[in-house]
């Protein structure tokens, strides 16, 4: 394998490992990296949503036990059956909306100013409902993913699917859609991580079948090793998440969200950054 391919393959993984589970949007932070490295093409698109897997076994690998309970537990424990039917339900919206309007998003909407747009727009969103939550007594009915019923599912589900957008972030929409619906920040942000197990592998699974004629078994260290460098970096982000979030809110990543979206909208205007398909 080419070093410098290699190189720019664990980039990208490394970012989008990190970006995958916070609130900033792993889609435009891999278009704007892939631009930088000169990294780009029709085979990269698929990379980089093949990459997500990495970011899906770092789940899998954190909440092993869990998981593993609730599998073992699927024919007879009504709680094992509950949190499978919630996981489920929100991940249809997205599913289905990505099915039918996947070609017009990716025509329409993977450009430097709908990206930036999300960004800042999902950066008020985000300032907008932590200061609802300090401001107001907003009481949180769901404490933990477990006391989550199915309407409480479907409403994060349909959250997570504005992230059909670019930009706007999977793990934004539906943490803080969750936080909106009345869960806690713990709950909402946990039951993401459980979220991304069928919506990243789905995403995964239709991009590397539908662009098939793209790919070829010479492709697959370059693809393990970026997912290997998203696994690594997830891991170790989401560990550190979760302690931010017991003593912090999302206030940063929302003013980071509006900096980096108008740095996009400049870039683009100003030619410094090469945004390319």
């Amino acid at each position: 394998m080419d070093p410098v391919l290699a190189l720019k393959a664990i980039i990208m993984g490394i970012v989008e490992g990190l970006t995958e589970f916070l609130p900033i949007s792993s889609t435009g932070h891999l278009i704007l990296a892939g631009s930088l490295l000169d990294f780009t093409g029709p085979k990269v698109k698929v990379f980089e949503i093949a990459i997500q897997t990495g970011a899906m076994l770092a789940v899998c690998w954190e909440y092993r036990v869990r998981i593993a309970a609730v599998l073992s537990g699927l024919s007879s424990d009504r709680r094992s059956q509950k949190f499978t039917l919630n996981i489920v339900v929100a991940f249809l919206p997205a599913a289905l909306l990505g099915l039918v309007f996947a070609k017009a998003i990716k025509e329409k909407l993977f450009a430097p100013v709908p990206v930036a747009m999300a960004f800042i727009i999902g950066g008020f969103i985000i300032l907008w409902i932590e200061r609802r939550n300090r401001n107001s007594a907003v009481a949180e009915r769901v404490q933990t993913v477990d006391d989550m019923s199915l309407l409480d599912a479907f409403k994060v589900g349909c959250a997570q699917a504005f992230a059909l957008i670019p930009g706007t972030s999977r793990s934004g929409a539906s943490i803080i859609g969750g936080m909106f619906f009345g869960l806690s920040r713990k709950a909402a942000t946990e039951f993401s991580f459980f979220l991304a197990i069928p919506t990243l592998m789905g995403a995964t699974v239709y991009s590397v079948y539908k662009d098939r004629a793209l790919l070829s078994m010479a492709d697959i260290p370059l693809f393990g090793l970026g997912g290997f460098a998203a696994f690594v970096s997830a891991f170790l982000c989401m560990r550190w998440l979760l302690r931010y979030i017991s003593t912090h809110d999302f206030t940063y990543f929302a003013y980071y969200r509006i900096v980096f979206g108008l740095f996009v909208l400049l870039s683009a205007h100003y030619g410094w950054v090469v945004w390319a398909d």
